[in-house]
């Protein structure tokens, strides 16, 4: 362990999956660790890179700190850069093969442990290790592995919005972060676009980030064009949970005024049309089996279309029901979540 410093193998060992107790225990944690220094040293080894790649993004959750071992142990983030950078060349035109994109997305996978270490956190932002993954947000093939590579892209990017640091969030939105996860929105898989909406929606939740957002037509209408698109699209491709969070999406963008204003023109039809629900494959809408977001969905339309949005409903039926969540709605305000 005299390769590494004293600190860092400390914080590992106190960080791992095993707890003294015993002789039997301890001497597990030692092979443990020696194990998981042997892989990082590894990884500056292009002989033996692919194993401790693998290895290591598979055992990665079993130590609590490897993220500051990877970060300050030398010449270990300039290799997982390394490996980034080898597969430009066949992104465009794209001839990235499965044997590549599994290497890569684990070397991905190793940033993202970086990315999510409150240690390591600011260190990697700072270091604008996010330009050398943009990269791969722009890729327009549409494999499986081509998929996957997006996926764990934005995974990384998900790592660093999750805890709602807004030191985090200011950053991300004056990069390239939000019209890159707006593009994988448009042609991505399901699985991406989820990842993609809550990255944006985590950036929305932040006042600031809001306010920055909403504050020019030419950062606003692409957000809300994109997010209107992803609404058709689910007539073709349901996704229950995805609609949930663009819905989450919208209302956050309707808490800012000038946003607001300018939904008025540009707030999916789909949505404002409250006999939705009664389709079963929007049956989240319903108040019986998502009564969450079906509060979402009537703040949204009561800030954007005013109370008397009921009124143009059409049905006697709709408007009894209306009514009494709107009553429902003010009497009670859900926690927004």
């Amino acid at each position: 362990m005299a390769n590494f410093p004293r600190c860092l193998t400390k914080s590992l060992m106190n960080g791992g999956a095993f707890r003294p107790g015993s002789s039997t225990t301890m001497a597990n944690k030692d092979r443990t660790l020696q194990l998981a220094e042997q892989l990082v040293l590894d990884l500056s080894n292009p002989y033996v890179r692919e194993n401790a790649l693998c290895e290591l993004s598979k055992k990665r959750e079993l130590f609590q700190d490897l993220a500051p071992l990877l970060w300050n142990s030398f010449g270990t983030i300039a290799a997982l850069l390394q490996e980034i950078v080898s597969i430009y060349p066949v992104l465009s035109p794209p001839n990235l093969t499965l044997v590549q994109s599994n290497r890569v997305c684990n070397a991905l996978a190793l940033l993202q442990c970086v990315a999510s270490h409150p240690d390591t956190r600011m260190l990697f932002l700072n270091a604008h290790v996010l330009e050398y993954i943009y990269p791969f947000l722009k890729i327009t093939g549409e494999s499986e592995h081509f998929d996957n590579l997006r996926h764990t892209s934005l995974s990384v990017i998900g790592a660093l919005v999750k805890v709602n640091d807004t030191e985090v969030t200011r950053f991300l939105v004056s990069t390239e972060t939000i019209p890159l996860c707006l593009g994988v929105m448009e042609r991505g898989s399901i699985s991406s676009k989820t990842v993609a909406i809550l990255i944006v929606h985590n950036i929305l939740s932040d006042d600031d980030s809001l306010d920055y957002i909403s504050t020019t037509a030419e950062r606003f209408f692409p957000v809300g064009r994109v997010l209107a698109k992803a609404v058709a699209a689910l007539a073709e491709q349901p996704s229950l949970w995805l609609l949930k969070h663009i819905i989450r999406c919208f209302l956050l963008l309707s808490y800012n005024p000038r946003a607001c204003d300018a939904l008025r023109s540009c707030l999916p039809d789909m949505l404002r049309d409250i006999t939705l629900s009664r389709h079963r494959r929007y049956s989240c809408l319903r108040e019986d089996e998502d009564p969450a977001t079906r509060r979402w969905l009537m703040e949204l339309l009561i800030k954007v279309q005013g109370p008397r949005f009921a009124f143009q409903a059409g049905g006697a039926y709709e408007h009894t029901m209306v009514h009494t969540e709107l009553v429902s709605l003010f009497s009670h305000q859900l926690p927004f979540y």
